[in-house]
């Protein structure tokens, strides 16, 4: 059961962490729940998605109480092959950059383009190494990178766990070029593209 920590404003610094760990509880009973960790183990933020929700939409909490919104991830179609995210600052309302399916590419390999404030492509996410294997084993642990301007400035790496799903996000090569919240947002998007594929 998920048990409500106490609600409090984002921590200073609490987005400055070279590594964050993401957990996915295998079970939930009101929607996927995700937790966004530091270094140290304590909460950063936290995101409950509903199982039935027609348009995608995230809003990423600075704890379980819900009250505090950071982030807010929304997709601009309900449906579509190439469909964008949209990353906004919550408190501002201001996009922080967007990413983009690749449309039937991402049927073989999840491919995404990276775009910034302005819609201008930057960059791109994808998945890395055999992902049509994985597929049909989904026991398979999975890898993901981000690129911008050629260069990689993140990794996402799944680890192995028995009863929660558990990957790392890896800003140790950004150099404070990718903002963490985004970086934040775009790792989701890869793990819930894997939750999604689990549930089909």
């Amino acid at each position: 059961m998920d048990t409500p920590r106490s609600h409090a404003p984002l921590a200073a610094g609490s987005l400055a962490h070279a590594t964050y760990t993401i957990q996915r509880p295998f079970w939930s009973v009101l929607g996927r729940t995700f937790r966004v960790l530091a270094p140290d183990g304590s909460l950063v933020l936290f995101v409950r998605h509903p199982w039935f929700k027609l348009r995608q939409q995230l809003t990423l909490f600075t704890d379980e109480s819900q009250q505090v919104p950071v982030v807010v991830v929304r997709a601009r179609q309900i449906i579509g092959f190439d469909i964008a995210h949209d990353v906004f600052d919550a408190p501002t309302g201001q996009r922080v950059g967007s990413v983009r399916s690749r449309g039937l590419r991402s049927l073989v390999r999840d491919t995404w383009d990276v775009l910034d404030a302005d819609d201008r492509p930057v960059g791109r996410m994808q998945e890395d190494g055999a992902a049509m294997l994985r597929r049909l084993f989904p026991m398979l642990l999975g890898t993901w990178h981000v690129e911008i301007g050629g260069e990689t400035v993140a990794h996402v790496r799944q680890l192995f766990r028995f009863f929660v799903r558990e990957y790392v996000l890896d800003l140790s090569a950004s150099r404070g070029r990718l903002d963490a919240r985004f970086a934040i947002a775009c790792a989701l998007l890869a793990v819930m593209a894997e939750s999604r594929r689990e549930a089909s």
